[in-house]
């Protein structure tokens, strides 16, 4: 018998106190999320001022190949280095009719929109981490963590920029870009 694991939920709390001072909270497309001063990850869920939690999973690749993931391993660098001192959490919903598509069809949409060849573009300056939520019961379906140099910034927007302009974001229905700064 396979013994599994027990699941890790991360926890993002938008709170009074935390590791990252928050900038901005915007809406992209859907509901947001309401005003916090501070992200706290993992932090003590007794707190007071909670304006919101969501969480999410660390798990494997789910659309990436070998070749892909090889590609990554190659150019990515880890997270927690002294000079990114910006951050942004980019939570993400998909709409029913993504979901409704079997899991070939998604990975098409993903390969046409150059979903990964366009994060290689901005490898090593911007370091992510993707964490699933959808299994969980949460609001949002991914929360993707990014960290970044206050110069790379301006190529962290346009990365952006360039992913939301592809096929897959034309299923997203909600999104929130929370952008931070390290205290």
């Amino acid at each position: 018998m396979i013994q599994r694991l027990p699941i890790t939920l991360t926890r993002f709390l938008g709170t009074n106190t935390g590791q990252w001072r928050i900038t901005s909270i915007k809406a992209v497309c859907g509901a947001g999320l309401p005003q916090a001063q501070f992200l706290n990850i993992d932090g003590d869920a007794e707190q007071r001022s909670i304006a919101w939690t969501i969480r999410g999973a660390a798990s494997n690749l789910r659309y990436t190949t070998a070749s892909e993931r090889m590609a990554l391993m190659a150019k990515q660098e880890g997270l927690g280095r002294a000079a990114s001192t910006r951050a942004a959490l980019i939570p993400i919903r998909k709409s029913e009719k993504w979901w409704a598509m079997a899991q070939d069809e998604r990975r098409a949409v993903y390969e046409r929109g150059a979903h990964l060849p366009i994060g290689l573009d901005y490898l090593p300056g911007v370091a992510r981490k993707l964490y699933h939520s959808r299994d969980h019961g949460e609001p949002f379906d991914f929360l993707t963590w990014f960290e970044f140099a206050p110069e790379e910034e301006p190529a962290f927007d346009q990365m952006l920029a360039r992913l939301r302009s592809c096929a897959e974001w034309e299923f997203v229905d909600r999104e929130v870009d929370i952008r931070l700064s390290r205290v």
